[in-house]
């Protein structure tokens, strides 16, 4: 248990350090390039191959890391990201738009690689047990950990992008982001085994396809869960509150950082929210992405009232991250207590390529419906998405979560 616990420590600090990039990056390029006069489709499409190549990456790389290993797969990612960061240091001269999806695709590719490799080995860090035993409640609580802390970086790295493009412009905010993460791959390298859940057979091609009906379909309600959450935050609310409420960069930067820490703080603490339920983890699902589903419609109401826009953006979405975030917990701890551990690397890469689907959507209709009907046709279509992943729940198996006692 003791090496077990010092390579989730060191897996999640990689994880945490790639992450505050993640963010950051994504904080920059929409700024800089709504600055540079891009239209909120033109920003929304230069996100197109990062979630497109997240798609393909989650897919191909859970096969890829039960063929080479977990670790050697989550330094491939931080290479990636390091020479994505850099490919946009070049004069603006050279930042066509085909230019920046490139880029963009290799560190979608990149962020998919390392979050795949994270959460699939946070698996083979414990003994192997049953769904009923404390090691089940203890991997509930790991994932949550990982998953949680892992929104809360990236929330500081939303604000550490506003910040740095305000303090070293554009390029000097990707340098130094690139050097803090070289930093971290040698850490992951040096103190990972090798081998890091690579399969005593050759894994199958084939196998990266779900046989599984519960990951199938617990992989569609991830779609639409991450979709509705991406067709507002991606492109339509940085947007929004620059060109409508006339937020500074910063402003913005921070707003975000402080929505995905708490939305961070939440999803780690989700095992005690939970840990007096008895109900099955089908009917939380349920029971709380309907209760998800009503926010962005409240807030759409709200719109139309005489209540302050940003008084009430701020609370709406506040409210929104919040249980989107018990959601999404739920979401990622049954995904890894469902798979093998033979299977968990495969299982986990389909279910998050099934997120990255969701992300793709959300990002192009972020863009393409604020741009036609503004924030508020956004929120609607929120809505919409998570009542249809409630739905598609209500068909998986009532396993009862873990107890948290």
């Amino acid at each position: 248990m003791e090496h077990g616990l010092r390579h989730y420590l060191t897996v999640t600090g990689g994880y945490w350090a790639f992450t505050i990039t993640d963010g950051a990056i994504r904080m920059l390029v929409v700024l800089h390039f709504h600055q540079l006069g891009y239209s909120p489709l033109e920003i929304a499409m230069l996100f197109l191959f990062y979630e497109c190549f997240g798609i393909v990456t989650n897919l191909v790389g859970g096969w890829l890391g039960a063929r080479i290993g977990l670790n050697l797969c989550m330094n491939i990612g931080m290479g990636m990201q390091i020479v994505a960061l850099l490919m946009l240091t070049v004069p603006d001269a050279w930042l066509s738009v085909a230019y920046v999806m490139a880029a963009q695709a290799l560190s979608g590719i990149a962020k998919d690689l390392n979050k795949m490799s994270a959460k699939a080995g946070v698996k083979l860090f414990l003994p192997e047990c049953d769904e009923t035993s404390e090691q089940q409640a203890r991997l509930f609580r790991w994932v949550a950990v990982l998953t949680g802390s892992k929104n809360a970086l990236k929330g500081a790295g939303f604000f550490i992008g506003g910040a740095l493009l305000g303090w070293l412009g554009f390029r000097g905010a990707l340098e130094a982001l690139a050097g803090m993460l070289a930093l971290a791959l040698l850490a992951t390298w040096l103190l990972l085994p090798a081998g890091l859940g690579k399969t005593r057979d050759k894994a199958k091609f084939s196998g990266m396809f779900s046989k599984s009906p519960s990951v199938n379909r617990l992989s569609a309600a991830r779609f639409f869960l991450f979709g509705a959450r991406d067709v507002w935050f991606v492109v339509a609310l940085p947007v929004f509150l620059t060109s409508e409420l006339g937020w500074s960069f910063t402003a913005i930067g921070g707003f975000f950082a402080l929505w995905v820490i708490g939305y961070g703080i939440v999803q780690a603490a989700s095992p005690v929210l939970l840990r007096h339920s008895r109900a099955g983890s089908r009917t939380q699902l349920v029971s709380w992405g309907l209760i998800l589903t009503g926010i962005p419609a409240l807030i759409f109401w709200g719109l139309g009232t005489a209540l302050d826009t940003g008084t009430l953006i701020i609370g709406g979405l506040t409210l929104f991250g919040a249980v989107f975030a018990v959601n999404s917990a739920l979401h990622s701890f049954l995904i890894v207590a469902w798979s093998d551990r033979e299977q968990v690397s495969m299982n986990v890469g389909f279910y998050y390529m099934a997120n990255a689907g969701g992300r793709l959507a959300g990002t192009v209709l972020s863009g393409l419906i604020y741009q036609s009907g503004g924030l508020s046709a956004c929120l609607i279509c929120s809505a919409a998405f998570v009542l249809a992943s409630s739905l598609i729940a209500t068909g998986l198996p009532q396993m009862h979560a873990p107890s948290n006692s």
